[in-house]
C-alpha cells in the first residue's frame, strides 16, 4: 500500500523540480512595469473632463450697454434727444484734475463731492446721469458706490484726469492724441467694477473735441454726449442765474449739464430744487440719459411716453 503513495509523491517532487529549473511561473512578473504605467495614466485622469460643468460663477452678461456703438467707427456725437414727449436728462460731471487733487492734499479745498446734490436727487426720486473722471472715483469710492447703488442713476465716462482732448480748451492741459483711447479705456476699467447702470457714454472735458479726438476713440465703441442746456454752475457766485440758465433753455429732449464738484460749483445744490420745481411746472420729467435716447427702459421709466 505504501508503494503507490511513494510513487505519487516522487512524481510531484519531480514536477516541482522541473518548474523551478525552467524558470516558469504561473503569475507573470508584471508588477515592475505596472507601477510606472499606473503613475503616467493617473495624471490625465485627475484633470477635469472637458464635458464637466464649470465651477459656479455669475453668468456673463449679454446685455448691450447703453451708448455701445460698433468699434472702429467714428463715434456719434449727441447733444439732445427727440423733441417729442416730456423727457429731459439731468447730467452731472465729476471733474478731477491733478491740480484739484493738489488742492485737496494741501487743504486749500475741502471737497469736490457735493453730497447735498445727491441728497436732493435721492429724496425726490429723480433719475440722473453722472459722468465720472477716474481720479474722482478713486478719491471718492464711497460716493461712487452710492451712485452705482441707486437704480435711478447711471454712470458715464469723463476721462481719467480731465485733460483736454482738443487745443485751447479753457485752461485744461492737453492730452496727446496717441494716449486718448487708453485714457478713456482705463477710466471705464475704474468705473465698471462698481456695477449699477453702466453705460458706454463718454463726455469730453469742457465739451472740447475735434476730428482727431473722435478718430482716436473709434476703437472703443462709445457714444459722445454733449448737451444743449448749459447751467454755468462752475464758479457761479449765486444760485439764481443757474436756475435761469436751465429753465430758460430747457425743452423736451434736452440734455442739461451741471456739476457735483462742490468747491468748483458751490451753488448747484441750492439751484437744484428750484430747477426741479420749474421742470415740473413746465410738464417736463427728468429721466436717465439712456431712457431719453431710447437705449434703456427701467422700472422708473416704464410709464414714460416715447421721447
Amino acid at each position: 500500500m505504501r508503494t503507490p503513495r511513494i510513487a505519487v509523491l516522487a512524481a510531484l517532487s519531480a514536477l516541482v523540480l522541473g518548474l523551478l529549473t525552467t524558470g516558469a511561473d504561473p503569475a507573470p512578473p508584471t508588477a515592475p512595469t505596472a507601477a510606472p504605467a499606473t503613475a503616467v495614466s493617473a495624471a490625465p485622469s485627475a484633470a477635469p473632463s472637458p464635458s464637466a460643468p464649470p465651477p459656479p460663477s455669475a453668468p456673463p452678461s449679454t446685455r448691450v450697454l447703453p451708448g455701445t456703438t460698433r468699434p472702429g467707427l467714428r463715434p456719434p456725437v449727441v447733444s439732445n434727444g427727440a423733441r417729442t414727449g416730456n423727457a429731459v436728462a439731468l447730467t452731472f460731471d465729476a471733474d478731477m484734475t491733478d491740480a484739484m487733487l493738489y488742492n485737496l492734499a494741501s487743504g486749500r479745498v475741502k471737497s469736490y463731492a457735493n453730497l447735498k446734490v445727491l441728497d436732493i436727487l435721492e429724496r425726490r426720486d429723480v433719475p440722473a446721469t453722472f459722468f465720472l473722471t477716474a481720479q474722482w472715483v478713486l478719491r471718492y469710492p464711497d460716493v461712487t458706490q452710492r451712485l452705482a447703488g441707486n437704480p435711478r442713476f447711471e454712470l458715464g465716462n469723463h476721462t481719467y484726469r480731465h485733460q483736454a482732448f482738443a487745443p485751447k480748451c479753457y485752461t485744461l492741459p492737453e492730452i496727446a492724441s496717441n494716449l486718448m483711447a487708453d485714457d478713456v479705456a482705463k477710466t471705464f476699467s475704474v468705473i465698471e467694477p462698481y456695477g449699477g447702470h453702466q453705460t458706454r457714454y463718454f463726455r469730453f472735458p469742457g465739451g472740447c473735441y475735434n476730428d482727431t479726438a473722435l478718430q482716436a476713440l473709434a476703437p472703443l465703441g462709445v457714444t459722445v454726449i454733449q448737451w444743449d442746456v448749459v447751467s454755468q454752475d462752475p464758479y457761479a457766485t449765486a444760485w439764481q442765474p443757474i436756475v435761469n440758465n436751465v429753465l430758460n433753455g430747457v425743452r423736451p429732449g434736452s440734455i442739461v449739464v451741471m456739476h457735483i464738484t462742490e468747491a468748483n460749483a458751490p451753488f448747484t445744490d441750492q439751484a437744484l430744487g428750484p430747477i426741479l420745481d420749474g421742470l415740473a411746472q413746465r410738464g417736463l420729467r427728468p429721466v436717465r440719459l439712456s431712457q431719453l435716447l431710447g437705449a434703456d427702459t427701467g422700472p422708473d421709466g416704464a410709464d414714460l411716453p416715447t421721447p
